[in-house]
C-alpha cells in the first residue's frame, strides 16, 4: 500500500510537471516562430512596397519601423537574401531578379515560382524560402526571402528547450523518487495507524462476539427459543460479518492477501453463483435473467471472483424494487471479458452513483438497515476488481435501474500478475 501511494504521488507530480513543461516549451517556441515569421512577412511587405527592392535607409528618420514591417537598418539590404520573379497576366514568367542571392539561379527561381502558382496560395513557405504573391497592374510579383538562418535558430531553440525540459523532468523525477516517501510520511503514518486500529479492534471484537453467541445458545437450551434470543443471534451474525469484511479490506489495502491466479472457467462460475440466487428471487417474486456466454476462461483468483459476483448479485437482490428484474450477463470482447449485473429499482439519484464504491456510503440509510447492509460490500468488490487489474463502473439510464459493469483486460491482467 505504501509503495502504491508513493507511485501515485510520483505519477501525479510528474504528470503535472510534464504538462506545465509542455505548455511552457510549446508557448516559447510558438511565440518565437510567430515573431520570426512576423518579421519575415514585414520584410516581404517592405520589398513589395518598393518593387522588389529595399528603400534607401535614412539614418536620422527610419521610414519603415512599423510593427507590420521588417525592422530596417543600414545592414538589412546586405544581410537579407532574397529573389523576385515577375509574372505576366497570362501567367508566363517575366523578369527574374536573383542578384541578391547566390544559392538560386534564374532557372531555380522560375521553377519555384511555377510550383507556388500551381498551389494557388498567396503566401507560405517553399522549403527554406518564405514567399508572397503580390498583385501588380500587369500581373503579379512573387517575392522569396531566404529564412535558413531564422529557421536554424528556431530549430536550435526548439531542440535546446526540449532538451532542457527533458533533463529537468529526469532530475525532478529522481528528486521526487528520493524525497517522496519523506513528503507523504505523515499520510503513511496516519493510514498505518488507521489500519492497525481496524485490525486490532476486529480481533478484540471477535472474542466478545463468540461469548455472546455461546451465551445465546445456552439461553436457548435452558429457556427455549424466543424472539429475543433470535434477535441476539441475528445481530451477532451481522456484526461478525462486518468485522470479517473490515479485516478483509484492511488486508487488501496492505496487499497481504495472497491471491491464487490461474485459468478457470468463469462462465461456469458465474452460472453457478447466479443459479444459487434463483430460489431467493422466486420467493421474492423477482425475475432473475441470465445471459452467460459459455466457455469463457479468465486468468484470476477464482475465490475472489466468486465473492465479487456474489456481492454484486446480493446487492442487486437487496436493492431491486418489488417484483423487479435482475439480469446477469457475461460476454467476451476483443480485449477481454465483460460482466454486467443489472437490476430495476426505485428512483435513485444518479449524481451519487460514483460514491457507491466508497466505504460505508449508503444511498438510503433506513433501507440499508432493513436489508442488513453496511455500505462496505461494493468497496470489497472494487478491491477485488482492482486486484485483478480490471475496471468496475456503475450507471443508470433512467433513474429507475442500475447496472454494474466489470471489465477484465486479460492481457493486461496477466502482465500485471
Amino acid at each position: 500500500m505504501i509503495r502504491k501511494l508513493q507511485r501515485k504521488f510520483i505519477m501525479i507530480t510528474m504528470m503535472s510537471l510534464t504538462l506545465v513543461m509542455a505548455l511552457l516549451v510549446g508557448s516559447i517556441n510558438v511565440i518565437n516562430f510567430h515573431q520570426t515569421d512576423r518579421l519575415v512577412r514585414g520584410t516581404i511587405k517592405l520589398l513589395a512596397d518598393n518593387q522588389g527592392k529595399f528603400p534607401k535607409f535614412e539614418k536620422e528618420k527610419p521610414p519603415h519601423n512599423k510593427p507590420d514591417s521588417g525592422l530596417m537598418n543600414e545592414e538589412t539590404p546586405y544581410v537579407t537574401r532574397y529573389f523576385s520573379v515577375e509574372v505576366n497576366e497570362n501567367s508566363s514568367i517575366g523578369k527574374i531578379d536573383t542578384s541578391h542571392i547566390t544559392a538560386v539561379t534564374s532557372e531555380d527561381a522560375a521553377e519555384y515560382t511555377a510550383k507556388v502558382l500551381s498551389n494557388g496560395n498567396s503566401s507560405g513557405y517553399k522549403g527554406i524560402y518564405k514567399y508572397a504573391v503580390v498583385k501588380k497592374e500587369n500581373g503579379s510579383m512573387v517575392i522569396f526571402v531566404d529564412c535558413r538562418s531564422q529557421l536554424r535558430t528556431a530549430t536550435l531553440l526548439l531542440r535546446v528547450s526540449v532538451g532542457v525540459a527533458l533533463a529537468t523532468l529526469i532530475l525532478v523525477f529522481l528528486l521526487v523518487s528520493v524525497f517522496s516517501r519523506r513528503a507523504i510520511k505523515p499520510i503513511i503514518i496516519s493510514m498505518e495507524k488507521q489500519k492497525q486500529f481496524i485490525t486490532d479492534a476486529g480481533h478484540e471484537i471477535k472474542t466478545p462476539l463468540a461469548i455472546i453467541s455461546a451465551n445465546a445458545d445456552v439461553l436457548e437450551l435452558t429457556g427455549g427459543e424466543n424472539e429475543w434470543i433470535t434477535s441476539i443471534r441475528n445481530q451477532t451474525n451481522r456484526l461478525d460479518k462486518l468485522v470479517k469484511n473490515l479485516l478483509m479490506l484492511s488486508k487488501m489495502d496492505e496487499d497481504s492477501i495472497k491471491l491464487s491466479f490461474h485459468d478457470f472457467d468463469i462462465s461456469r462460475a458465474v452460472s453457478e453463483i447466479a443459479g444459487s440466487f434463483a430460489a431467493l428471487a422466486e420467493t421474492q417474486n423477482k425475475k432473475l435473467q441470465m445471459d452467460i456466454k459459455p466457455g469463457l476462461v479468465l486468468y484470476g483468483d477464482e475465490n475472489g471472483i466468486h465473492q465479487l459476483v456474489s456481492t454484486l448479485l446480493d446487492n442487486a437482490m437487496k436493492y431491486s424494487n418489488k417484483n423487479g428484474t435482475i439480469k446477469v450477463s457475461l460476454s467476451a470482447s476483443k480485449k477481454g471479458i465483460k460482466l454486467e449485473i443489472y437490476n430495476t429499482t426505485d428512483e435513485i439519484y444518479t449524481e451519487n452513483l460514483n460514491q457507491l464504491f466508497d466505504r460505508f456510503y449508503r444511498v438510503d440509510s433506513s433501507r440499508s438497515r432493513e436489508t442488513g447492509g453496511y455500505g462496505i460490500g461494493l468497496s470489497i468488490a472494487r478491491s477485488i476488481v482492482e486486484a485483478h487489474h480490471g475496471k468496475i463502473s456503475v450507471k443508470s439510464e433512467n433513474g429507475k435501474s442500475i447496472c454494474f459493469t466489470v471489465f477484465y483486460n486479460e492481457a493486461g491482467n496477466k502482465r500485471g500478475c
